[in-house]
């Protein structure tokens, strides 16, 4: 399938050089491209379509009158990173996640970082993410973020940046799997020449550091879910199920003498570690929200006694927060003594007046976040709103200030797509997962979300993207 004619404009583009060479990495599979058809590509797009279908891999959208249950489209041509790309961006991945992980430890406890203001103390005493019932408190092995997916771009320089942090319950690594699953049965031989880099032990990287969160030999481990409505379930039961372990809800598990356990057929039957899919409020009514119908009553008492383990640590949101993103390079610095590898994107912080006021002054320049939304919703992107949307959007900072964040608009790199037109260029995001066992290990693969439609910023799969396949290269 010819790319003539292809352009990726101002943006970086993943396969081409901006002279229109074709990037080293990318040779293999761009020889693949010119020698296959139309009709056999877009066959094969089909032929993905309808694996997809099979798999069941759907997404709920929520407040969607057309229907709950969507398919994440796959797009068959894969982005692929060369190694030397991805052993930096390992780097850096590894450095962020142990200083946040340092970074919540302290806030927990001694607050040092608080009290040498190098983070406004209000900032993270006054977040609704910050549990005051984890006070005191130190998870097992001392490990917060067990399990993190963390969102970068690639700006027209070509460099990384770290678009947030997701510390809670991230989700997509299952599209991750079975995207590759798929991608592997499109193409097998060239799988195989190009040397990529294998993803489909995560499940069991995932189990192995889930029950070293246990001091027993062999212990029992659940997937919790808030159940088959959440937009993530596909998600809880394939992990679950390629784990070899429960999937269970609230309603499944009591608690009793400060230890948890699962009623069975059999009867009840402890339970040592949960990887929780439910957000921090929702985990127990009798310590955080007294109307949560999902959590389970008591169970916190169980973690803070040491008899279940929970992944990721209630208390974790408050570190994936988007104004505190805006000071993870002075938490690197202060917990390190390090400078950052990967970088932040420039950070506005609405509630610092000269930042308001210049956010206010070029609106229509920047993409405005509220900082404990997620999934695309709560954010403008300036020079694509309306007039009408600008003047809402400052009247929404005006009257709570602390709730927003800004940022320049990032061109995105593109990597070339398969539509209705032929081969184009479409805007792409990087979710690597990082695991934090016994070491923190960043799987050699990614979810690249893809935002489908001409021009659009907006990757979400909430807001109508995509996914890829990610190749990691040995070589």
């Amino acid at each position: 399938m010819k790319t003539e004619g292809y352009s990726a404009g101002e943006h970086f583009d993943e396969m081409f050089m901006p002279d229109g060479t074709v990037r080293p990495h990318y040779e293999g599979f761009y020889n693949f491209l010119n020698k296959a058809s139309s009709k056999k590509m877009n066959h094969l797009q089909y032929s993905a379509n309808k694996t997809q279908l099979a798999m069941g891999m759907t997404f709920n959208v929520y407040h969607d009158n057309q229907g709950m249950e969507k398919i994440l489209h796959l797009d068959i041509i894969p982005r692929i990173i060369s190694n030397p790309e991805w052993k930096k961006l390992e780097a850096g991945l590894k450095q962020r996640i142990y200083a946040l992980n340092l970074f919540l430890q302290d806030i927990y406890n001694d607050q040092k970082i608080l009290k040498d203001g190098i983070v406004p103390a209000e900032l993270i005493l006054n977040s609704k993410d910050f549990l005051k019932p984890c006070l005191g408190l130190t998870p097992p092995k001392g490990i917060w973020c067990h399990i993190t997916g963390t969102d970068l771009v690639r700006d027209k320089d070509g460099e990384f940046y770290i678009l947030e942090d997701n510390l809670r319950c991230p989700s997509g690594v299952s599209y991750m799997l079975e995207s590759r699953e798929i991608i592997k049965r499109v193409y097998p031989e060239l799988f195989n020449q190009k040397g990529v880099m294998p993803v489909s032990d995560y499940p069991m990287k995932l189990l192995k550091m889930l029950q070293n969160l246990s001091g027993k030999a062999k212990p029992v481990v659940g997937v919790l879910t808030p159940g088959i409505y959440n937009s993530a379930y596909f998600e809880h039961s394939y992990l679950a199920l390629q784990m070899g372990v429960e999937l269970v809800n609230g309603v499944d598990l009591i608690v009793e003498n400060k230890k948890v356990y699962m009623q069975t057929t059999k009867g009840l039957q402890q339970i040592d570690v949960i990887y929780r899919r439910i957000d921090d409020s929702f985990l127990d009514p009798l310590t955080f929200n007294p109307k949560s119908m999902l959590g389970i009553p008591g169970i916190f008492d169980a973690y803070k006694a040491g008899n279940i383990g929970l992944a990721n640590a209630p208390g974790t949101g408050v570190a994936d927060d988007k104004a505190v993103y805006a000071y993870v390079p002075k938490i690197i610095k202060y917990y390190l003594d390090e400078d950052p590898i990967l970088h932040n994107v420039p950070t506005y912080l609405c509630r610092e007046e000269q930042d308001r006021k210049y956010v206010l002054e070029n609106i229509h320049n920047l993409v405005v976040k509220e900082t404990n939304a997620a999934g695309g919703y709560g954010m403008l992107i300036g020079p694509k709103a309306t007039k009408e949307e600008h003047e809402n959007f400052k009247n929404l900072i005006k009257s709570n200030p602390s709730n927003y964040i800004a940022q320049p608009t990032l061109s995105l790199s593109t990597v070339p797509t398969l539509t209705d037109e032929g081969i184009m260029g479409r805007h792409v995001d990087l979710r690597p997962y990082i695991l934090y066992g016994k070491e923190i290990e960043v799987i050699p693969g990614a979810l690249t979300r893809v935002a489908l439609k001409k021009g659009s910023l907006v990757v979400n799969s909430s807001q109508g993207g995509g996914s890829k396949d990610t190749w990691v290269l040995y070589n």
